[in-house]
This record gives C-alpha cells, sequence and structure tokens, in this order.
C-alpha cells in the first residue's frame, strides 16, 4: 500500500501561510521594530507552545497571530488590526487548492499498482475541504485526517488496515511527519521536498544511502521511485 501526504505534496500550502507571515508582519509595523521586536522568532515560539492547544492548521496559527500580536504590542494593538489578523485568517482557509505540477499523473500512475490512502494532518474541516476541491479524492482507498503523524498514528492505521509496516511505503514532503515515522517502523519512503518548509515540520533528513527511502525532485518521479523500493524490497539478500 501507499500513503500520499496533502499539503505540499499533492497541492501548495505553505506557500500561502509564508505570505500570511508577511502580512502579519506589516500589520504590526505600526506598533513595533520589525527587527529589533523580532516578530517572526516570537510567532513561531507562540505557535509551538500552542500546537498542543490548538493543533495544526490555520485555525491555531490565528490564534496564534493574535496572541503574539497583544504580547509583542503591549496589548497597544486596536480592535481593528485584529480584525484584520482575523480576516488574513479567513483568506488562508479560502485559498484555492492548486495541484503541484505532474501530481495528478503521479498519483494515477502508482494506483494502478498499489492501492492508495491520503493521509494529512490540520484542520477537520479545512482539510476535508480541501479534499474534495482537489479532484483526487476518488483515487484513494480511505483518507485519513489526523491530529498528528508520528510512529504511534502511522502504527495505529497500519494495525487499522491489516497490513505490516514493511509492505507500505509513505510518499511526502515532511520530513519530520512523512518520512521518519514511516522509517521508524520499518516502512519505506518517498521524500519530495517541497521549496519552503513551516519550522515546526523541519527535520535532519535520513543519510542518502538509506535502503528504505528514496529523494525525487518531483512529483513526476515518484512512480520510478516506488518501482526502485520495491525492487529493493524483494531483491534476494547478499
Amino acid at each position: 500500500m501507499v500513503g500520499f501526504d496533502a499539503d505540499d505534496t499533492l497541492w501548495r500550502s505553505q506557500d500561502y501561510f509564508d505570505e500570511a507571515q508577511l502580512e502579519f508582519e506589516g500589520i504590526l509595523t505600526g506598533y513595533l521594530d520589525l527587527d529589533d521586536m523580532q516578530v517572526r522568532q516570537r510567532l513561531h515560539e507562540v505557535e509551538g507552545g500552542n500546537i498542543g492547544v490548538f493543533g495544526y492548521g490555520v485555525k491555531g496559527m490565528t490564534l496564534s497571530m493574535i496572541e503574539a500580536a497583544v504580547e509583542l504590542t503591549g496589548s497597544r494593538i486596536s480592535a481593528a488590526d485584529i480584525g484584520k489578523v482575523v480576516a488574513l485568517g479567513k483568506r488562508l482557509l479560502q485559498h484555492p487548492v492548486e495541484l503541484l505540477p505532474g501530481v495528478r499523473e503521479a498519483v494515477e500512475a502508482v494506483g494502478r499498482h498499489y492501492p492508495l490512502v491520503l493521509i494529512t494532518k490540520g484542520d477537520l474541516f479545512h482539510q476535508e475541504a480541501k479534499v474534495r476541491q482537489c479532484g483526487l479524492a476518488g483515487l484513494f482507498r480511505r483518507i485519513e485526517v489526523v491530529s498528528e503523524k508520528d510512529p504511534g498514528t502511522y502504527a495505529r492505521l497500519l494495525e487499522e488496515f491489516g497490513l505490516p509496516a514493511r509492505q507500505f511505503a509513505m510518499v511526502g514532503n515532511s520530513v519530520r511527519s512523512d518520512i521518519l515515522p514511516v522509517l521508524d517502523l520499518g516502512g519505506w519512503a518517498v521524500h519530495v521536498p517541497y521549496h519552503s518548509t513551516w519550522i515546526h515540520e523541519q527535520a535532519t533528513t535520513p543519510d542518502a544511502g538509506h535502503q528504505r527511502l528514496c529523494t525525487v525532485a518531483n512529483a513526476a518521479e515518484v512512480p520510478g521511485a516506488l518501482e526502485a523500493l520495491a525492487a529493493r524490497a524483494y531483491a534476494p539478500p547478499g
């Protein structure tokens, strides 16, 4: 079975968050010196502290922006500017679903050989909306929206699938969420790096020579990478 991540693997996502970060900083320019106050660093700290409370996704980011803005401005931020932050969050929730180049063809090609599952994390309402809009939902046997993507979550899903980890491969852009947990369980992984990664998703990539990992440049290379991993899996010992 092959699992696919969604955000920044199938469609653009982080770009919208990066743009929102810049807009948020623009809102705060009337209150403080952005360089001296290290706004971006503080927002990341607030977001990281709130993940366990709000989870992942736009709503958690928006609430963290409001919290950080109140703190950094010494509660001087106006109700009007708080309203701008809320509006920014609403726009993030409504951004279009734009498939990355070659994704549809790659998913269809892989689906001709393996059963597919979509495994994504974040706000349930938002993720379900993006899945509906992407036009790919019918290609996946199951769609799982989870609160975290760690070894425990993957182990639970594999148990539900009735599948040992050695017969599962995950395709995704996040080393922390898509690659390392699956490798830790004894599964296989195809890493498709994206040009921008949220700071809380960053992790050290395993060595390029890892037997159960392939890294590719884009979606078009995913089917070939899975073929290579399958050949390694069934190669005779020695």
